[in-house]
């Protein structure tokens, strides 16, 4: 049996830094599903918002990290391997749960969000807040309370942002949905928003545990029929059972034929009974794959970037950031001075609390 290799937990205080460690795969795991959630995203920013049509006129077929030409909606002539708001927002949730000690202040998250879109806008950006979120922050801003504000959000916002939060947390059900019902609170508290959201998260928390794709993907299915119980009601196809026909429906396809499923059927719009789905029918389709699945996901018109953000934190957590095509993600964390590592570290050491990471006495 080969010896585990550990790793000690960066940023520790001082009752756990001589005690607090992981094992390496684990490691590996959780900075994968960012580093994936970052490659799927620049692997979307030149297409995001355009039809499939467009993109095939623009770029042709999408292999690598592309610049995004000028007739891009959102991102016009940004470099090859710029992320947008999934992984920016991302990485907010990221610092804010570090900070807060794995809690989310609703009125300290709603400033953040303002002042990342501030900084959008002064950048010369498109890429602004989602429609949910916008709505939210609207509503808090004139009186209503945290609870209320996202009452009605039902888009994919909440599912982009919340890989965090699957890293800070074990895939024990009843204690993820929590989290991913705290987080999701002020944007996306709604059945449709807290089930997608539930359902990356369980898939990527399940996958940094160790769990095979099948198995984690089948948690995610079970996490969205229980998040779906909780937040404010609205109209829409429920996610978990869209999960479930999706994965089933896409098995043994061809790409031409999963990428006419997903385009045309299943949908790529910011609804998260779209977008969110058509990430996970990619996952089961491609799932070995991690490259073709986040080039494919490109190549479909609609909300790429999101798309490809969320395949590419389940299968990062599931592959590792060493399954990842390395010359790739290094460009993407070089173009935008990304620094995932104390990151990945800051959310494990939320997630050792309940006893999860592995605890050893130095000899």
């Amino acid at each position: 049996m080969a010896k585990k290799r550990f790793r000690t937990i960066q940023g520790a205080d001082n009752r756990e830094k001589e005690a607090l460690q992981v094992t390496q795969d684990v490691y590996d795991r959780a900075l994968g599903a960012l580093t994936g959630l970052a490659l799927g995203d620049a692997l979307g920013m030149p297409t995001q918002s355009m039809s499939r049509e467009a993109i095939r006129t623009h770029y042709g077929p999408i292999r690598s990290l592309r610049d995004a030409v000028a007739a891009q909606p959102i991102s016009p002539g940004l470099p090859a391997g710029t992320i947008t708001d999934d992984t920016e927002q991302a990485i907010l949730v990221a610092r804010l749960l570090i900070d807060g000690e794995g809690r989310i202040d609703p009125k300290t998250f709603a400033k953040a969000l303002l002042d990342w879109e501030a900084d959008m806008i002064r950048r010369g950006l498109a890429d602004l807040l989602g429609p949910s979120t916008k709505r939210a922050l609207e509503l808090l801003e004139s009186g209503v309370a945290p609870e209320q504000a996202g009452k009605t959000g039902t888009t994919n916002g909440a599912a982009m942002r919340i890989t965090p939060v699957a890293i800070a947390t074990p895939p024990e059900l009843d204690r993820l949905l929590d989290a991913v019902a705290a987080a999701s609170e002020l944007t996306h508290n709604t059945n449709l928003g807290i089930a997608a959201a539930a359902a990356v998260a369980a898939a990527v928390s399940a996958a940094i545990d160790g769990a095979d794709l099948p198995t984690a993907l089948d948690h995610a299915e079970h996490a969205a029929a229980a998040g779906a119980r909780r937040g404010h009601w609205n109209a829409g196809g429920d996610i978990a059972a869209r999960i479930r026909w999706a994965r089933r429906w896409v098995r043994g396809m061809d790409t031409d034929a999963l990428a006419d499923a997903v385009c045309d059927v299943i949908g790529t719009s910011v609804a998260s009974q779209e977008s969110v789905v058509a990430a996970f029918a990619l996952a089961e389709a491609l799932g070995d794959e991690p490259l073709e699945a986040l080039t494919l996901a490109a190549e479909l018109g609609g909300d790429t970037d999101t798309v490809a953000a969320i395949c590419g934190a389940i299968l990062g957590a599931r592959h590792g950031a060493s399954g990842l095509p390395r010359d790739l993600t290094t460009t993407v964390v070089e173009v935008n001075g990304l620094e995932l590592e104390p990151v990945a570290d800051g959310l494990l050491r939320l997630r050792s609390r309940p006893g999860t990471i592995q605890r050893r006495r130095r000899p």
